[in-house]
C-alpha cells in the first residue's frame, strides 16, 4: 500500500537561493544586489555599500563549488534542485541594455552539471535579490518602469535556457512584499510608505509575473510556470464567530496574491479591503488583460509555520517567531527561533489550496533551522547527529503523504535548504537547515568544507524508496 502513496514521477529535491549560497558578489561581472547591502537579514535597514560582516558576500561559495555540491545532491538521489538566477549576474544594474555573458555562462554550467545527474532545475527568477541600482535609481517595484527591466531579463534567460529549464517560478514568496518591501528593492523606510504605495508596488510585481509567464510560454510551450507564495494555515483561538472571521481575514490577506495568479483578477474581498483603506490601484493599459490571460500552471509555496489569531489578539500571548508571530498556539512546540512546529498544518494547506484552486501543488520550501554541532562519527568522520531534523522532516513528509491520499495533486518536495546556507531572515550561518554541514561560522571563520549529517543518509533513503521508508514501522 505505502509504495503507491507518492507518485512515481514525484520530484524529490532541495531548494536554495543565489544570494544565500553563491557568494562571489563582485566576480564574473556581477552587479550588487539588494541583499549584498543588507548585512543583518531583515533585522536592520539596508546600508550604502557591502560590509565585511555580511556573510552573504561569500555565502557558502557555491559559485566556486557547484560541481562538488551538485555531486552530493546527486548522491542523495535528487530529482530536482531549486535555484534562483541572480538577476544582477545577468543585468548588473538591472536597467542595462545588454546582458552579462559571464553570468549567463555560469548558469549554463550549473544547468549542464545538473543534467549530468538527471536533476531537473526548478528556477526562481527573482528570489529577494533585485539589482541594487533598481533600489537607488527607481525605488524598486514602486516604479512601473521596473516591469520593463524585468521583462528584458526574463526574455533573456528564457531564450538562453529554453532547452535546459522546464520549471520556472516568478517571484519568491510574492505575498511578502507588503511586510518586507526592502526585498523588492524598495529602500524607502516602511513607516514612510502608505498602503497605497505598497499595493501599487505589489500590483507592478503581479503584472510582471503574468508577463513573465507569457514570455516563457511563448519561448517554450512545454515550459511550466508557477507562482511561489508564503503559505500558512490560520487557526481561531476560540469557536467565537468573531475569531473565525479574524481567521478568514488573515487567510484572505495571505492568499490574495495566489488568487490573482491563478484566477487572473483581484478577488472581491481584496477590492473591498482596498476600498475601505482608501487605496485605488492604478492599472496601466493592458494590465487587466495580462493578469487574466496569463495565469500560472501550478502553485508552489513555502511552509514553515501555522499561526493562530483572534478578534482580540492583544488578550493572548504573542508567538515568538523572528518573522511570523501571531498569537501563541498552546498546542504546538516551537523551534529554537520561535517558529511553531505544525506538521498537520502542511496537510491542511495542501488540502485548502487543492480544494480552492484545483492546480498541481509544489512544496518548494520546508525545513528546520537549528543549531547543529559538528562531532566525530563512528568511523572517525565529522558529522552532525541531527535526529531532531529527521523527526521534523519525517513528520511533515508523512502529512504530505496523507494529503496525496486525500486526493491532492502534489508535484514534488524541495527541502529548504539541502546544504547549510546563510539565513535570509537573520543573516546567520548558525541557523542551519541542511543535510550537508558547511564549516562556516557567524563570525565568518571556517574552512567551507562540507560534511554529511545523519539526515543525509535518511533523506537518501526516503528518495530511494519514493517515500515508502517514511511509513515503515
Amino acid at each position: 500500500m505505502t509504495e503507491t502513496i507518492f507518485p512515481k514521477d514525484f520530484l524529490w529535491g532541495g531548494a536554495t537561493a543565489a544570494n544565500q549560497i553563491e557568494g562571489a558578489y563582485n566576480e564574473g561581472g556581477k552587479g550588487l544586489s539588494v541583499h549584498d547591502v543588507m548585512p543583518d537579514g531583515l533585522m536592520t535597514p539596508p546600508v550604502d555599500a557591502p560590509t565585511p560582516d555580511n556573510l552573504k558576500l561569500d555565502a557558502i561559495k557555491f559559485y566556486d563549488n557547484y560541481k562538488e555540491d551538485i555531486k552530493l545532491f546527486a548522491e542523495m538521489g535528487f530529482k530536482v534542485l531549486r535555484i534562483s538566477i541572480g538577476w544582477s549576474r545577468i543585468f548588473p544594474n538591472g536597467d542595462d541594455l545588454e546582458p552579462n555573458e559571464e553570468g549567463l555562462q555560469f548558469y549554463d554550467n550549473v544547468f549542464d552539471e545538473l543534467a549530468k545527474y538527471n536533476i531537473e532545475p526548478l528556477v526562481t527568477l527573482s528570489h529577494y535579490e533585485p539589482p541594487l541600482n533598481l533600489a537607488h535609481q527607481y525605488d524598486g517595484w514602486l516604479n512601473r518602469e521596473v516591469i520593463g527591466f524585468f521583462e528584458r531579463y526574463v526574455e533573456t534567460v528564457a531564450k538562453r535556457y529554453k532547452d535546459k529549464v522546464k520549471y520556472w517560478l516568478t517571484f519568491n514568496e510574492v505575498n511578502a512584499i507588503l511586510s518586507a518591501p526592502q526585498n523588492s528593492a524598495i529602500f524607502t523606510p516602511k513607516e514612510e510608505l502608505s498602503e497605497g504605495q505598497l499595493w501599487q508596488a505589489a500590483h507592478h510585481q503581479l503584472v510582471a509575473s503574468a508577463s513573465a509567464t507569457k514570455i516563457i510560454h511563448e519561448i517554450n510551450s512545454d515550459a511550466q510556470v508557477g507562482c511561489m507564495v508564503l503559505a500558512m494555515p490560520f487557526y481561531p483561538m476560540t469557536p467565537n464567530p468573531k475569531d473565525v472571521l479574524a481567521v478568514r481575514d488573515a487567510e484572505n490577506n495571505n492568499n490574495a496574491f495566489t488568487d490573482i495568479h491563478v484566477r487572473g483578477e483581484y478577488p472581491g474581498y481584496l477590492k473591498r479591503k482596498l476600498r475601505e483603506m482608501g487605496v485605488e490601484i492604478e492599472f496601466g493599459e493592458g494590465d487587466a488583460e495580462m493578469l487574466k490571460e496569463h495565469t500560472v500552471d501550478f502553485i508552489s509555496f513555502s511552509y514553515y509555520v501555522s499561526l493562530a489569531t483572534a478578534a482580540n489578539p492583544e488578550e493572548y500571548d504573542s508567538g515568538q517567531g523572528n518573522v511570523f508571530a501571531g498569537v501563541k498556539n498552546p498546542y504546538l512546540k516551537a523551534s529554537e527561533w520561535g517558529w511553531q512546529i505544525d506538521p498537520e498544518g502542511l496537510r491542511i494547506v495542501l488540502n485548502q489550496f487543492w480544494d480552492k484552486y484545483q492546480l498541481p501543488l509544489f512544496i518548494v520550501e520546508n525545513g528546520l533551522g537549528a543549531k547543529d554541532e559538528l562531532v566525530e562519527g563512528e568511523n572517525g568522520e565529522l558529522t552532525v547527529h541531527d535526529d531532531y531534523r529527521i523527526q521534523y522532516m519525517s513528520e511533515h513528509l508523512v502529512q504530505v503523504g496523507e494529503a496525496i491520499q486525500d486526493g491532492v495533486d502534489v508535484m514534488g518536495y524541495t527541502s529548504w535548504g539541502p546544504i547549510d546556507l546563510v539565513s535570509m531572515s537573520t543573516a546567520q550561518m548558525s541557523k542551519r537547515y541542511g543535510f550537508i554541514y558547511v564549516d562556516r561560522n557567524d563570525d565568518g571563520t571556517g574552512s567551507f568544507a562540507r560534511y554529511k549529517k545523519d539526515s543525509f543518509a535518511w533523506y537518501q533513503n526516503v528518495i530511494e524508496t519514493n517515500g515508502e521508508s517514511l511509513f515503515e514501522k
